[in-house]
């Protein structure tokens, strides 16, 4: 007998091969049988019928941040619907596993655009754990919906081990006692089954609360050498390191290759995963460049190093300046670092402000991926009905004044709260994006699912991708197979990071998806809105097409059919685990 039958799908493995028409049998959360003829249905309580479907091995989702809400809403429903079954937390140097509550939503809140007082409250009526061990077992004990595993961050251990204050100051440096203990609580961590290190190099992202606001993450304060010491903690392991270079300082990205290198330490290559490889039409070279450099220094050093790539147009929305992005320059930081509304909106009045903001503007009026970002923003919702649709650029040609003036007069006429604007600042060029789908050295995925919930909705990426991939099989100019579109979103991924996830061969975990490609239509990108009530009924951003995914299936349980999750989904039973890295099948 079998827990579940799935019949007459074209099914795909997950390793890249071509499909095959097959029936699956799921047994006790295991395929039990792929089979080219009918399966005994015989006592079989969930049969389900894939005709004209796809059944492929569930989406992995390798950059998000999670990390809050799967201890308010296990289920992580805005990925699960859309044909996520495994989810990886602790990205960027932020998790949660040894600094305090407040120590963490310090680190967490503001970056991620995620409202501080959840963040704090979730964790101190939900943090059992004091090591790595308990943070594991606490998240593995939770109702779970998809699987989940994790990074445990270089800016929670700082924190942990040195204070936030001492981690986040420039002239101080770890000592030796200090170093060793972060090298054993990474040691601890990936006894745990922890992925590994995730850190941070460059310096844009700032920390909130009161004590320390508006400084870096603690994990940009580190020099190379306490980098280096925790890096051979994970080739030691044969664990991974996924961080991002200093954007300000480009050449750094060369030190991950050292890093990584099996040529140099004589050791096998440490597994890399950087942020982030993207198309912009303001910088058409830069991902030549990323890409030229994986490529060589790969080759050079025999490394291991991959850049993340979201193969979607990079669309932001912004309410006011609260966008990361204007971290970036001492005039948008110094706005951001007020938290009062009434006295950022004083701050932004102020004519001396005013001069800082236009020297910035003027910079970014030199450099042309940032010089569209600031003129072609939309005004998508404003009190001034006359002036939604247009672009900053557009009312500052109008009125005879500079862009970046033209920007916070909307924003101190209206109401910074009240004034919501989009760009698209990468990844629209198809050619580019095509070259990109190929490359084996950038991976599919930043989501960044779970934070920037104003700001950016990438949660069916997975989806919008094998869209593109299956129109250009229809259109008679493929760019992959379908076969090698799903492993790359799916296999590739769980390979790179050793997790048991990706497949969907005999043996493999019952973590799959039915897609309906019919369903695979422009709606995909379609802006809507939802509710989450467990940050205090904030509108999130998403997009949904519930007529892609017609099943999500999660260690042999169906957990989404027909536009609706099952009862009790992510509050009564258990469905996904916490996947401890290297614990294959």
């Amino acid at each position: 007998m079998f827990d579940i039958i799935v019949k007459n799908g074209l099914w795909f493995d997950g390793t890249g091969s071509d499909p095959v028409r097959a029936d699956l049998g799921v047994r006790n959360g295991r395929v039990a049988a792929v089979s080219v003829l009918p399966l005994d249905e015989d006592g079989c309580p969930e049969v389900v019928d894939a005709t004209g479907k796809w059944v492929i091995p569930g989406f992995v989702d390798m950059h998000t941040h999670y990390d809050a809400e799967v201890l308010l809403d296990p289920g992580l429903r805005e990925s699960v619907r859309h044909g996520v079954t495994t989810a990886v937390l602790g990205c960027c140097s932020m998790s949660t596993v040894f600094s305090t509550p407040d120590d963490a939503a310090d680190l967490f809140s503001r970056v991620e655009a995620v409202p501080r007082q959840f963040v704090v409250k979730a964790l101190q009526d939900q943090k059992t754990w004091e090591n790595a061990d308990g943070y594991v077992k606490a998240l593995d004990s939770l109702p779970l919906g998809p699987n989940v595993s994790s990074f445990v961050g270089h800016s929670d251990l700082r924190a942990a081990v040195m204070g936030l204050g001492r981690a986040t100051n420039n002239w101080v440096l770890p000592t030796r006692k200090e170093l060793a203990k972060m090298a054993e609580l990474l040691n601890e961590a990936l006894d745990a089954g922890m992925l590994g290190l995730s850190g941070m190099d460059t310096p844009l992202d700032k920390i909130d609360g009161g004590e320390h606001r508006s400084r870096a993450l603690p994990s940009t304060y580190a020099w190379w050498h306490e980098r280096f010491r925790l890096i051979s903690v994970l080739r030691k392991r044969g664990r991974v390191l996924q961080s991002a270079p200093n954007a300000m300082n480009p050449p750094s990205a060369l030190l991950f290759f050292v890093a990584s290198s099996a040529w140099l330490w004589r050791k096998p290559a440490v597994p890399v995963s950087l942020l982030m490889a993207a198309d912009s039409e303001g910088a058409p070279l830069a991902q030549l460049a990323i890409r030229g450099l994986a490529w060589l220094g790969n080759l050079l050093f025999r490394a291991k190093v991959k850049f993340q790539h979201l193969p979607v147009p990079f669309e932001l929305y912004s309410d006011g300046i609260d966008l990361p992005v204007f971290e970036g320059f001492n005039a948008g930081a110094a706005a951001l670092h007020v938290k009062d509304q009434i006295q950022r909106n004083e701050l932004m009045s102020d004519e001396e402000y005013r001069k800082k903001f236009r020297r910035a503007g003027s910079l970014m009026e030199r450099i042309p991926a940032l010089k569209k970002m600031l003129y072609d923003t939309e005004i998508v919702e404003c009190p001034d009905q006359s002036v939604i649709g247009k672009s900053f650029g557009q009312l500052a040609d109008e009125r005879g004044v500079n862009p970046a003036d033209a920007f916070l007069d909307v924003l101190v006429e209206h109401g910074e709260r009240n004034v919501r604007w989009r760009i698209t600042v990468a990844n629209v060029r198809s050619k580019q994006l095509d070259a990109m789908a190929k490359d084996r050295n950038l991976q599919l995925g930043f989501s960044d699912a779970g934070a920037h919930l104003r700001n950016m909705a990438f949660y069916n990426f997975h989806l919008r991708f094998l869209k593109r991939m299956h129109d250009r099989v229809l259109e008679g100019a493929p760019v992959l197979s379908l076969g090698e579109a799903v492993h790359r979103l799916t296999g590739e991924l769980g390979e790179f990071f050793g997790l048991d996830a990706g497949f969907l061969r005999l043996g493999d975990r019952a973590d799959f998806v039915v897609v309906n490609p019919a369903g695979l239509d422009d709606s995909l990108a379609e802006y809507h809105e939802a509710e989450v009530p467990f940050f205090g009924g904030l509108s999130r951003m998403v997009r949904r097409n519930d007529n892609a995914v017609s099943v999500t299936a999660v260690g042999g349980s169906i957990v989404w059919r027909d536009g609706e999750f099952v009862p009790g989904y992510g509050a009564d039973k258990q469905t996904g685990r916490y996947l401890r890295a290297g614990a294959k099948a």
